[in-house]
């Protein structure tokens, strides 16, 4: 029985979705509840499973098509035991060899024209054409210079057959300039996140009066609690203790103080939040992604810590839903993790602030007249203007500055 593989309902807010990549190839042996592709939206990865065990008869869509829900995405023969004849597979290709089957045939290729600059100007230097090569190892089957190259003699260029004459210059001797020839361009387009991403900075950055302040924290308090207790805390919590859940803690108990960091801009109007939905930018192999700590100030901290790290998870695993990912009052992102000494975060809208964190570095410090290394954090806070005025911003910072230096204010919520 011929089951047709369609595209699921898409999460609301999402009209299309465009094919990432098929795991499973036509005339390939399927199971039941197994992934047979992944559809990019702009802000998740869907998986579309198979119904049922059997063959994956047909592939009607290449990666890269933009498909809505209902389309059909291929063909699946539910209980079949082997494959029948597979029509030509649409999908990238695996960088085998090009020559199909036992007869040895060429698989038909796209033309010069969809080929990139530096690929159209080496086959005309070879005097070849695409149609003599099967389908590429570059993104949708296009041609990548070792493809060419690979079927050309030698370095690649063709013999002609022409005398080579070698001109003697009394010139000084100059280093010698790297030998010419194409230079390679790649043209790739945007993932659909990484267009949303562009899409909401251009937004943040056209709509939004942002301004920056900074300020620095010393973390010895903060590391001498973590050395004194993360043994205990994790055998007892099942969940390291972070640094991230100190911070949580600190921006929610800054946000009851300064409610207006909490808002956001409707209008004409200032929308107050009466709850603490803390997003914390992680990185995923898709870009960054923001998912939300809902009702944060709820949280101790090891319910602080084991929900970062299961979003940290799922999105390494593309796993992420619209619901992880909607909403948010306020933004936490941690530079530090990749060496950044002092950056300026943009606003994630509709918010108006965003913090960011940076790399802690042993930096000499004046305490009580004396100098002393101590582990010295940057901060920085981005807030939208146009309602945040600076004496509320440079307090604010100050304020998660203050319970960081002495934690035990967030005990007392101080």
């Amino acid at each position: 029985m011929s089951i047709e593989i369609r595209v699921p309902n898409l999460p609301e807010s999402v009209n299309s979705a465009t094919v990432a990549t098929w795991h499973r190839k036509a005339g390939d042996r399927v199971s039941r509840e197994e992934n047979l592709v992944d559809l990019e939206t702009d802000k998740v990865m869907l998986e579309v499973p198979a119904v049922s065990d059997g063959v994956l008869k047909e592939v009607r869509t290449a990666p890269g098509t933009t498909v809505k829900a209902g389309d059909i995405l291929g063909i699946l023969e539910a209980g079949a035991a082997t494959a029948t004849k597979a029509p030509s597979q649409p999908s990238a290709p695996s960088g085998k060899s090009r020559t199909g089957g036992a007869a040895g045939t060429l698989k038909p290729a796209v033309s010069n024209e969809s080929q990139s600059p530096a690929v159209r100007k080496l086959l005309a230097e070879q005097g070849l054409s695409a149609e003599q090569f099967g389908p590429g190892t570059g993104k949708g089957g296009r041609l990548t210079r070792e493809d060419v190259v690979a079927r050309t003699p030698g370095d690649g260029k063709r013999e002609t057959g022409e005398t080579k004459v070698t001109a003697v210059s009394m010139a000084p001797a100059v280093p010698a300039a790297r030998p010419m020839g194409p230079r390679e361009e790649q043209r790739v387009p945007m993932t659909r996140i990484r267009a949303r991403i562009a899409e909401r900075l251009i937004t943040a950055q056209n709509t939004a009066a942002m301004l920056t302040t900074f300020n620095e924290v010393d973390l010895k308090a903060v590391s001498d609690i973590r050395a004194r207790y993360k043994d205990s805390f994790e055998k007892s919590q099942g969940v390291k203790l972070g640094v991230m859940s100190f911070f949580v803690k600190a921006s929610i108990e800054a946000l009851k103080k300064f409610p207006v960091v909490n808002a956001s801009v409707d209008g004409n109007d200032i929308l107050y939040h009466a709850y603490y939905d803390i997003g914390i930018a992680v990185s995923s192999p898709r870009g960054l992604v923001v998912p939300i700590v809902r009702d944060a100030d709820r949280l101790d901290f090891a319910g602080i810590e084991k929900t970062i790290r299961d979003y940290g998870q799922k999105a390494q695993d593309n796993k992420l839903t619209i619901e992880d990912l909607t909403g948010g009052t306020f933004t936490i992102t941690n530079g530090g993790v990749f060496g950044s000494m002092l950056s300026t975060p943009i606003l994630n809208p509709p918010q108006s602030a965003i913090l960011g964190m940076h790399g802690i570095t042993e930096r000499p410090v004046v305490i009580n007249g004396e100098i002393v290394a101590r582990p010295m954090m940057y901060l920085a806070l981005t807030y939208d203007h146009r309602i945040i005025d600076g004496r509320e911003a440079v307090l604010f910072l100050r304020a998660i500055k203050e319970s960081l230096e002495d934690p035990s204010r967030l005990l007392l919520q101080l």
